[in-house]
């Protein structure tokens, strides 16, 4: 985390306890964002590009041009932008957890979607309402609040920023359910009840729109 990073936090605890700090992507460094993403498995592979583009477009994608889309999405190591795509968390000098958020416009894939539309009639191009897709947590880090923290952290974000709104599209967690691939990179339901949104529609049993107003 770099110095500007250090005094822009989003989120932290003024006590002894470690708790996660959020910053927006573009106060975080390349290397720090590399690491919440890893070299294996669906973060790496994705590097938070699916809703970015059709599915053709997307498998038409290397993983390595993906990887440099989230680069240059993110102007990680440019503290004096304003523009970037995500948040990262921090537990300590440790980079932990990664959040995308933005424009409800900028995710393609979002709006040909049926899970953010059914059952709503709203325009799909306003620019306004802003939108959470996607969570990343470290291996190592998990368990510690990285995500509720992340989620936390989009409220002020997108206000601050001019929304008008912003929603997130979890997964309806049960009792002892186990997933048995990364279907949660979506976030669950209590996450973004515990951070201040409210459930708006329930597309399918499984999944939830989440929003708030501003």
């Amino acid at each position: 985390m770099n110095e500007a990073a250090r005094g822009s936090d989003l989120t932290a605890d003024q006590g002894a306890a470690p708790t996660p700090i959020v910053v927006p992507a573009n106060e975080a460094s390349w290397d720090d964002i590399r690491a919440v993403f890893g070299t294996h498995g669906d973060p790496a592979g994705c590097a938070c590009q699916w809703f970015k583009f059709q599915r053709r477009d997307w498998r038409a994608l290397s993983r390595q041009q993906r990887t440099e889309l989230l680069r240059e999405q993110t102007n990680c190591d440019h503290p004096e932008t304003s523009t970037t795509s995500g948040l990262v968390a921090y537990l300590g000098e440790d980079p932990a957890g990664w959040c995308a958020i933005e424009p409800r416009s900028e995710y393609v894939r979002l709006l040909s979607a049926r899970i953010p539309w059914a059952g709503r009639n709203e325009s799909k191009d306003d620019d306004g309402v802003w939108a959470v897709t996607c969570f990343v947590t470290r291996v190592g880090f998990r368990r510690r609040g990285v995500g509720r923290a992340l989620a936390e952290a989009t409220v002020s974000y997108a206000k601050e920023r001019g929304a008008s709104a912003v929603e997130g599209y979890p997964i309806v967690v049960e009792p002892d359910q186990v997933f048995t691939w990364g279907e949660l990179f979506v976030g669950s339901w209590t996450m973004f009840a515990d951070a201040g949104y409210r459930e708006v529609s329930r597309p399918t049993a499984r999944r939830a729109v989440m929003r708030i107003d501003f």
